[in-house]
């Protein structure tokens, strides 16, 4: 244990924290990561009110280039350079998990404008990015069509699969490939993580669990993210 501030953090694997926190297999439950292997360490703030972690060595950006929700070539780096980012994993046929997540940061970015905590300005700076883990049904039609009843401005990216997989693998997700069920139903195995990006560096400093995360997290959070400040 080390301090990293006037206030005590622990300091763990990203794999450690993630497996134990984040990661239950489900039909839209997460992966393991790679639990073999530390991706990064992590300053976790001790309290339970948080629902941030924030990596001591941050992620860096996926290298990614798929297809946005209009068909045009979408360059994850090239496109959110500068700007605080929130980058998500999951499926459109999901039945919780992903559009619980989606949901829970529309409804805290609805809040801070209602309230008046960050301006329009400083809101729209912010890039969420919903990157399929079913590409075969998530076509970029029906990633907008789903997006759009969540926040019309959340990017949506669709590709083919081994890329979104590799992708994910370098944020410490892990994500399987779509299979169908004895009941006919298909289901997608992948992490429920949500990693913030910040607008300074670039680096994937906070992660979140979707399945615990709730919007007043990330109303709170948000107004230091969009600034890359830790929650």
């Amino acid at each position: 244990m080390r301090k990293l501030s006037k206030q005590t953090t622990k300091t763990l694997s990203a794999a450690a924290v993630l497996t134990a926190a984040a990661l239950t297999l489900s039909a839209c439950g997460g992966g393991d990561g790679d639990s073999k292997k530390p991706v990064a360490d992590v300053s976790m703030e001790s309290g339970k009110d948080k629902a941030a972690t924030v990596l001591d060595r941050p992620f860096k950006k996926p290298d990614l280039v798929l297809k946005d929700t209009h068909g045009k070539k979408y360059d994850l780096r090239a496109q959110t350079k500068g700007k605080p980012v929130l980058l998500y994993y999951g499926y459109t046929n999901c039945p919780d998990v992903c559009p619980l997540t989606m949901s829970n940061i529309a409804v805290a970015k609805k809040s801070l404008l209602q309230k008046k905590t960050v301006t329009k300005a400083e809101l729209d700076k912010l890039q969420v990015v919903f990157v399929t883990t079913d590409p075969e049904r998530d076509t970029s039609k029906e990633l907008g069509k789903w997006l759009k009843a969540q926040d019309p401005e959340f990017i949506g990216l669709t590709g083919d699969f081994p890329t979104i997989q590799g992708s994910a693998r370098t944020v410490g997700i892990t994500i399987e490939p779509s299979k169908k069920l004895k009941n006919n139903k298909i289901e997608s195995m992948h992490g429920t993580q949500v990693i913030a990006f910040s607008p300074k560096s670039e680096a994937g400093y906070v992660v979140y669990n979707g399945k615990d995360a709730t919007a007043k997290d990330y109303e709170q959070d948000l107004p230091k993210i969009l600034k890359g400040q830790n929650p």
